[in-house]
């Protein structure tokens, strides 16, 4: 008789058989946890805006924990709505997971339910009733796929309207939301909301994103960036390899991030390749599209004069609007096109629509976007994220540099400047280290998010984001409590108007990470320093399977940079 088809891999069976450790202020659950609240607290900006758009929420006090008995989390029945949103980490599960186990234990008569497919699933009252024989085959696992996500938006009256009704009627006493900054804004304003409605609702927020960007004092790491950045430098480290061994290509290897360069830097410790653009460096020193292909062409020239004609080169996915004329470019585009999208949606072909836009542009941003390459110029036009601006991930920047660097290099090569080779080979990685398996220390911190968003809840803290911290010490030894979702935020333009969203966290040129890199950056573009750290470890000495990035390991460093 034929085998049966195993539907899980022998990893995945081991991985199921991983217990994630839990800081030891929530090991004998919510009972024995005492919030204690700090002082009250403020927006890192627009104080004045902001307390105005949250005059319910605004100042709260930052929670900590502390051991001490506490009955009045067992002393009420509560059912909590749990919702993944945005795209996708590794550990989502095991938020889940945490969140679960953290409110059974505390009264086995809690409920949690999973919104299905993200926000939309609020909206449209569709849910499923978690138990623990659902939710068995998920814990520690990659994927969102246990209740799916999206990227629906609750903003607008009528949206603010049905998810009070929904969850009203579904008897649901707090929503925890598992997102990003722009997800947890949307925490923010549901809290807010509820608040302004007097409704008992508790709403709860999650710091999830690869991005690395919803990070501060007291969100030292979002969820899933250390899975993602190992997978990335296990590919990047391949292809270090394979360059070292062909001695023949230019690697140009974009990586997702969105708009701030964590990932980039962080797999540049990791894999040490020859180039690593930061866009925050080049927003810093204000350089132009054209300074970033010269400094790239300097690097290329002068390994080609070692005989060197190879290399690797990491590019944020952002790095176009870090660039000084191409941000001025992407916010008056921004504005062009929502302010004329029915008149842009007439014309019948993307010339005609280029040569609209074109004419509505201010003058120097009109002969910048004439100037790109055609198929650079529509992917900034055409493709828009789920808020209006531009997709950056869609826009496909390596080949951009490429072509700009094969230009400058035939120029060269007029001159009797260069006499190498330059023969390109462009990657993008991104989808590839969303929904790993996650990394033991992704397994235990998202555990502990969604364990410590279980105690917030039951506590009845509305408006806080899960905040896990002193990551860089052993899971045990880590620090809990919430702390506000307005205290992260501040006002952006979005969909051409001005917008209360948490402000993302760029790479802190001030930083010690950042310093790091500056003191081997020369060393890395000359050399072949390359690394190549192999497959993301779960098995083996725990110096290996339990570290942490090395970007956080920088931060926490007593050494002066």
């Amino acid at each position: 008789m034929a085998k049966k088809l195993a539907y899980v891999s022998e990893l995945q069976i081991e991985r199921g058989k991983f217990k994630p450790v839990l800081p030891d202020i929530l090991k004998k659950g919510a009972s024995f946890v005492k919030p204690v609240k700090g002082k009250a607290t403020q927006s890192v900006a627009d104080q004045a805006e902001l307390k105005e758009i949250f005059g319910n929420t605004y100042g709260l006090p930052e929670i900590t924990f502390r051991k001490g008995s506490n009955e009045i989390v067992t002393g009420k029945t509560i059912k909590v709505g749990v919702v993944l949103s945005g795209g996708q980490a590794p550990g989502g599960h095991n938020v889940i997971a945490g969140l679960f186990d953290g409110l059974k234990e505390a009264n086995e008569r809690n409920v949690l339910i999973g919104y299905l497919g993200g926000p939309s699933g609020i909206l449209e009252n569709k849910y499923k009733t978690i138990s623990e024989k659902m939710l068995r085959n998920y814990r520690n696992t990659g994927g969102f796929d246990f209740i799916q996500s999206g990227r629906t938006k609750i903003e607008t009256p009528e949206q603010f309207s049905l998810t009070k009704k929904n969850l009203s009627d579904c008897k649901v006493d707090a929503l925890v939301i598992v997102g990003g900054d722009d997800s947890n804004t949307n925490a923010a304003m549901i809290s807010e909301y509820m608040k302004k409605e007097n409704l008992d609702k508790c709403v709860v927020g999650v710091p999830k994103t690869i991005d690395g960007d919803l990070k501060n004092k007291y969100i030292e790491a979002s969820f899933g960036f250390d899975t993602a950045t190992k997978i990335y430098s296990e590919l990047v480290g391949n292809i270090c390899r394979d360059v070292n061994s062909a001695r023949k290509y230019w690697h140009f290897v974009r990586l997702m991030g969105r708009s701030a360069s964590h990932i980039a830097l962080e797999v540049g410790f990791k894999t040490q390749p020859n180039i690593v653009l930061l866009g925050e460096e080049i927003l810093a020193n204000k350089m132009t599209l054209d300074e970033v292909v010269e400094n790239l062409v300097g690097v290329i020239v002068k390994r080609s004069e070692a005989g060197k004609n190879f290399g690797v080169v990491l590019v944020p996915e952002g790095l176009i609007e870090f660039v000084d004329e191409m941000k001025e470019l992407i916010s008056n585009l921004n504005d062009v096109l929502v302010e004329n999208a029915d008149a842009i949606a007439e014309f019948p072909s993307v010339e005609d629509k280029k040569e609209f836009i074109f004419g509505k542009l201010p003058e120097k941003c009109s002969n910048l976007m004439r100037s790109l390459p055609s198929g650079i110029a529509s992917q900034l036009m055409l493709d828009r994220d789920p808020h209006g601006n531009v997709h950056v991930s869609l826009i496909e920047t390596e080949k951009l540099l490429v072509e700009m660097v094969q230009k400058k290099l035939s120029e060269l090569k007029k001159l009797n400047k260069y006499e190498g080779k330059f023969s390109p080979i462009t990657h993008f990685f991104g989808y590839e280290g969303r929904c790993g398996i996650p990394s033991n220390f992704d397994a235990n911190y998202t555990y502990a998010l969604g364990y410590n968003a279980a105690v917030l809840v039951l506590n009845r803290l509305t408006g806080y984001l899960s905040s896990v911290r002193n990551l860089v010490k052993p899971p045990n030894q880590w620090e809990c409590g919430g702390i506000p979702l307005t205290m992260m935020m501040n006002i952006e333009r979005r969909h051409g108007k001005e917008k209360p969203v948490i402000q993302k966290a760029l790479v802190d040129l001030n930083g010690k990470p950042f310093k790091e890199f500056v003191k081997n950056r020369d060393k890395w573009a000359i050399e072949e320093n390359y690394v190549f750290p192999g497959p993301v470890q779960y098995f083996g000495p725990s110096d290996i399977t339990n570290m942490t990035t090395l970007t956080l390991q920088y931060e926490h460093s007593k050494t002066k940079s």
